[in-house]
């Protein structure tokens, strides 16, 4: 294996301490300082400050010395892991926005610090109502589903009748508006991408 250059460079300190998984693995085995440093391509000096958590090795240097002891990645960033927030809107609980005669009842909680933020919402639009806030366009893409009623989707100087079950997912840059063309009350699930009405400061 290449040597690793042992300078500045290649460590930084940081507060993860893979140090006591890396001795106790070593130690189990019977390696030496000296025997894991020589395979690893490192100084010994190094292997030392790393296992007791003077420095937080480079990932080269790291997967170099995880191949020597012949350790699971996973075993060593296990408690790394980011634990993932699951948001729940409860039925009975959504947030909503009227404009108009037209509701919008939020299914998810976007996140104004999220770059790739989704806004969901159930649409609904009495009898002869349509929305307006696409009818300039804006940035970003949309998916709507319709659950009940008909709907009349205009997209630049283009319409288009939209059933119960029918989908429709489009570029939000060009005008669109969405219309209740039946005799009862369209609804739909709407997606967003960023957000628009809907955000969390």
């Amino acid at each position: 294996m290449t040597a690793l250059p042992d300078n500045e460079n290649t460590t930084k300190k940081v507060p993860y301490h893979f140090g006591e998984k890396l001795r106790l693995v070593r130690e189990h085995k019977g390696y030496t300082l000296k025997v894991v440093a020589q395979k690893a391509g490192v100084s010994e000096s190094l292997v030392s400050q790393i296992e007791r958590n003077h420095v937080s090795p480079a990932i080269d240097t790291l997967l170099a010395l995880a191949d020597v002891l012949d350790i699971n990645l996973e075993y060593l960033f296990e408690e790394y892991r980011k634990e993932r927030p699951v948001r729940i809107v409860r039925y009975n609980e959504r947030p909503t926005i009227n404009e108009d005669d037209i509701r919008y009842e939020e299914l998810s909680k976007p996140d104004r610090s999220d770059t790739n933020s989704i806004e969901s919402y159930v649409l609904k639009i009495p009898v002869g109502a349509h929305t307006h806030h696409g009818s300039y366009g804006h940035t970003g893409r949309e998916v709507g589903i319709i659950i009940k009623g008909t709907a009349k989707f205009i997209y630049e100087n283009k319409e288009y009748i939209l059933e119960a079950g029918d989908s429709v997912s489009f570029s939000a840059g060009a005008p669109h508006m969405v219309e209740n063309a039946g005799d009862s009350e369209l609804e739909a699930i709407w997606i967003n991408t960023p957000a628009q009405r809907f955000i969390n400061d």
